[in-house]
């Protein structure tokens, strides 16, 4: 049956070129829009290069310092001392890698200056992110103790400084800021839409071109928190939370602050991420996926309506079709099953079409050099998202009508024919 229903669709399709073209085009275009913008979330927030163990990672990124009324606060990423005495030390994770943000230096090439990138970062940060190396390897706890001035850098930078991208470059040097460092590693750059792992050259915290190891409570560090499983999260969250209760206030701050209470947490990276933006507080996931739902909703549903009306109009072409089967005695779930399912083999074809066209926006996105290092993708998880909203809009579309045509009477069905 749902073959004939399907025939029968495709028919309907040949016999108005016009309409087919404009339902198509209303289907694909919407369908595009939405898949890479999905994409690009699954870029923004899913376990991509290097994070790729991000769905078992919890992320640090702020202490925050109020005073005695809770009106005024000093927030930001912390201090090494901080990282040393309280959270590198945390028993329940399995890593504990700590980095900078980045900072910013030059180095200088033929008279030509390069701008860059540069994070501090302990060893355990190799273990943690998960690089791939194209020469060399990551520096060890042995060249942070000896306090050599080593770095790894990408591939980027190689070929900015060095020129032959082909030749090795490892054990070789690079100066920056007047200091110069020995690579013993190249690593494939990650996007700069990945704050925490993101650089062009990655040195450890004891080198000597600005000494990271700043005092007190604030600074530039955050944490990627790396638990055994997601099933651990709790329990790392509720150590992490006792060891800052434990911190005894009030004190002054490095910055001259006196603060009566100190407040800082370990989140999923898209609790930290969204922690960012002032409308939203950390753990708010939910609300998050809630305004990107409704934000789909709105977005398809005007199509959807433009598309209804189409149906309409088409399905109005066949009422002699659904008179003589409402007269055989065909009943209202039948006709409005073969109505939908005509309309989601519509869709099908606009989500196909749709799919296509995304492919090639984020191929256009890639290579465009708007987004460094960009990685967008239809993976797996985007190609279910695409489904699910093909689904949910050939349901949408097509609902209406069909419902509205399968209760027209026998007579009044015979009379428009």
């Amino acid at each position: 049956m749902i073959t004939n229903y399907v025939k029968i669709a495709w028919k309907v399709l040949l016999r108005h070129p016009f309409y087919t073209f404009v339902t198509l085009f209303g289907i694909s275009l919407t369908l595009t829009v939405l898949i890479v913008l999905t994409s690009f979330i699954n870029h923004l927030i899913g376990p991509n290069y290097p994070e790729y163990k991000r769905d078992r990672t919890l992320y640090f990124q702020n202490v925050a310092l109020r005073d005695s009324l809770r009106h005024h606060a000093n927030v930001s990423p912390a201090s090494f001392e901080f990282m040393q005495r309280y959270v590198t030390t945390l028993k329940t994770p399995e890593k504990v890698a700590i980095t900078t943000l980045f900072s910013y230096a030059n180095a200088y090439v033929n008279g030509k200056r390069i701008e860059v990138r540069i994070k501090h970062t302990n060893a355990a940060f190799w273990e943690v992110a998960g690089f791939d190396f194209l020469e060399g390897k990551p520096f060890n706890e042995g060249h942070i103790a000896g306090g050599e001035n080593v770095t790894v850098i990408t591939d980027d930078l190689k070929e900015q400084y060095f020129g032959d991208a082909s030749e090795p470059v490892a054990g070789q040097f690079i100066e920056v800021d007047n200091r110069k460092y020995r690579v013993i590693g190249v690593v494939r750059g990650a996007p700069i839409t990945r704050p925490f792992t993101s650089s062009d050259m990655y040195i450890p915290y004891s080198a000597t071109h600005k000494d990271g190891r700043d005092k007190g409570f604030l600074g530039g560090y955050v944490a990627l928190v790396l638990a055994a499983g997601k099933s651990d999260f709790p329990a790392i969250q509720s150590e992490f939370t006792g060891v800052i209760e434990r911190i005894p206030t009030p004190q002054v701050s490095n910055g001259g602050f006196k603060f009566y209470s100190i407040e800082a947490g370990v989140h999923p990276y898209l609790d930290a991420w969204l922690g960012v933006f002032p409308v939203f507080d950390p753990e708010d996931s939910p609300l998050f996926y809630s305004v990107i739902a409704l934000f789909m909703f709105l977005f398809m549903s005007l199509p959807a309506i433009n598309l209804v009306n189409l149906n309409v109009s088409r399905m109005m072409e066949r009422a002699s079709e659904i008179g003589v089967r409402k007269a055989f005695g065909a009943p209202v779930r039948t006709l409005m099953g073969q109505f939908v399912i005509e309309n989601l083999f519509i869709t099908a074809i606009g989500g196909a079409i749709a799919l296509v066209l995304s492919a090639l926006v984020v191929f256009l996105i890639n290579r465009s050099g708007w987004i460094a290092k960009a990685d967008l993708t239809i993976n797996l998880n985007v190609f279910a998202a695409s489904v699910l909203i093909c689904l949910a809009f050939g349901i949408m579309s097509g609902l209406l009508p069909a419902l509205r045509m399968a209760r027209v009477s026998i007579a009044q069905a015979l009379k428009n024919a």
